[in-house]
């Protein structure tokens, strides 16, 4: 049921989803920021202000599971308006927080949230445009959402630096506030309200199996992987839960998918590159490039946000050309076009170290946010028309890929940087004359075994680069089948 709206209506309409999706995904990419900050105010070590973050993701990830059945039953609006409120706060009690458990509670409460307005807000806005401006609706949606983590490092490091890390969760309040207020007056339901059944149990066996599993991606550098019995014993739960899930689901008259839709080539492919490309390669970029700037070129946080601004910007630009694309031509040949810049993109990645200039690297990001503005529209295009009526559980599996594959690229990347780190201080080692090495030592101490780390280090990390980008190349796979398929079915995808 797609409402006929006034230019007007159909604008503010449009700015309240984007502005509450933007909320959400800034609060992501801003928390980053402060969690090193948090280990004083909150009387815990690095590992504990890291569950801030991790919570967050567990329950956003297991809300996933759920949201298709609430808005069948509530409809899109209310639940996204209600799921702002519940966001909104959260952000409050994140920011009155005096100690870790309490803050963790609140985190949870927002992650939750996070998953029904970022499902809700896409669905409201593709439900907004006809059949043949969808690809504009994607390009739109990414517009907004990919200036979040564009300018949140800057604003994060910012808002720390000036007002204390509290006032990250506080900016929220006033932003929440608005849209609840005027989303409840202006948005229309778009979405048909039905009796819709649910599967508890299959609920249940995936939630153990994406809990465990993400634990174990996102603590098993900390822990020493399977060198640990939690580690170990998690693996367990996490198999044995998969394994329930997949025996309940085939004996089940009622199911938690609809795995016809899997039969359709462009909704499966659609996904795996979201869950490769996007997860195994992209989500390795954004996490490593911070990290270049701050500990490779030893710049300040603002900086270092400028530094990824200066990529995240051709996100949202791109991704709007590439969704009026996408409609007029088709999503395939964006999507080539893309997979070809992402590749170069990744081999430029493998040039950055310690002695590239600050500009030169932004120039040379560049290419990767380009890349990246051409493929979320025209892939979310692609999977969401091939969906049919399911376009709840299409978004759904999205983000649910998203964030397994993202975790995974995460922890690839954190178990490279140590490893190649290590490999190249071993390497460095072997290769210093003993004696002249032992003189040196004793007249720099400690100085001289910082500098031999840092260069490890800055060696390490095109190793740590090229990782990325091989799993850019398994993820481009995808992406360049579609065109055996296109030519398969005689279709312009």
């Amino acid at each position: 049921m797609q409402p006929k709206l006034s230019i007007l209506h159909f604008t503010f309409s449009i700015m309240l989803v984007i502005l509450g999706a933007f909320m959400a995904v800034l609060d992501t990419t801003v928390v980053d920021i402060i969690v090193p900050k948090l280990k004083g105010p909150l009387s815990t070590d690095i590992y504990g202000a890291q569950w801030v973050i991790t919570a967050y993701m567990l329950s956003a990830a297991v809300a996933l599971l759920l949201v298709e059945w609430v808005v069948k039953h509530y409809g899109y609006k209310w639940v996204y308006i209600i799921a702002v409120g519940v966001f909104t706060f959260s952000s409050f009690l994140c920011g009155i927080s005096d100690s870790l458990g309490f803050i963790i509670f609140a985190r949870t409460i927002q992650g939750f949230a996070e998953a029904f307005i970022m499902v809700t807000a896409q669905a409201i806005l593709f439900s907004l445009f006809p059949p043949e401006k969808k690809g504009i609706a994607m390009g739109i949606f990414a517009l907004g959402v990919a200036f979040a983590p564009a300018i949140g490092p800057t604003l994060g490091g910012y808002l720390n630096e000036y007002f204390g890390w509290r006032s990250v969760f506080f900016v929220n309040v006033p932003i929440g506030v608005l849209l609840v207020i005027f989303g409840s007056f202006i948005l229309k339901e778009t979405g048909k309200i039905e009796k819709y059944p649910l599967n508890f149990l299959s609920v249940i066996f995936l939630s153990i199996f994406t809990l465990a599993l993400l634990i174990i991606l996102s603590k098993g550098q900390q822990y020493g992987w399977f060198n640990s019995s939690i580690i170990v014993y998690l693996a367990f739960i996490a198999w044995g839960g998969f394994l329930a899930f997949v025996i309940n689901e085939y004996f089940s008259k009622v199911r938690l998918f609809e795995y016809s839709l899997f039969k359709n080539p462009y909704y499966t492919v659609g996904l795996m590159v979201y869950f490769v490309l996007l997860g195994f390669s992209m989500y390795q970029y954004f996490y490593l490039i911070p990290i270049y700037y701050e500990q490779i070129k030893h710049l300040s946080s603002i900086d270092t946000g400028l530094g990824v601004l200066g990529f995240g910007i051709w996100i949202g630009i791109i991704s709007l050309i590439s969704g009026v694309l996408s409609d007029k031509f088709s999503p395939i040949p964006i999507l080539i076009i893309g997979g070809i810049i992402y590749l170069i993109s990744s081999y430029l990645f493998s040039t950055l170290n310690y002695y590239t200039p600050f500009f030169k690297a932004v120039i040379k990001t560049m290419p990767f946010g380009i890349a990246m503005g051409m493929f979320f529209a025209p892939i979310t295009t692609l999977v969401m028309k091939n969906a049919g009526k399911k376009i709840e559980q299409a978004i759904t599996s999205m983000d649910y890929v998203r964030f397994i594959g993202g975790s995974f690229g995460t922890a690839i990347a954190t178990n490279n940087l140590i490893f190649y780190k290590n490999k190249e201080f071993d390497g460095m080692t072997m290769l210093q004359n003993r004696d002249l090495t032992e003189i040196v030592a004793k007249k720099l101490g400690v100085a001289f075994m910082k500098i031999e780390e840092f260069f490890s280090f800055n060696y390490g990390f095109k190793y740590v680069w090229l990782d990325a980008g091989f799993w850019g190349m398994i993820g481009s796979l995808f992406i360049f089948s579609l065109i055996f398929i296109r030519r398969k079915n005689g279709e312009n995808g």
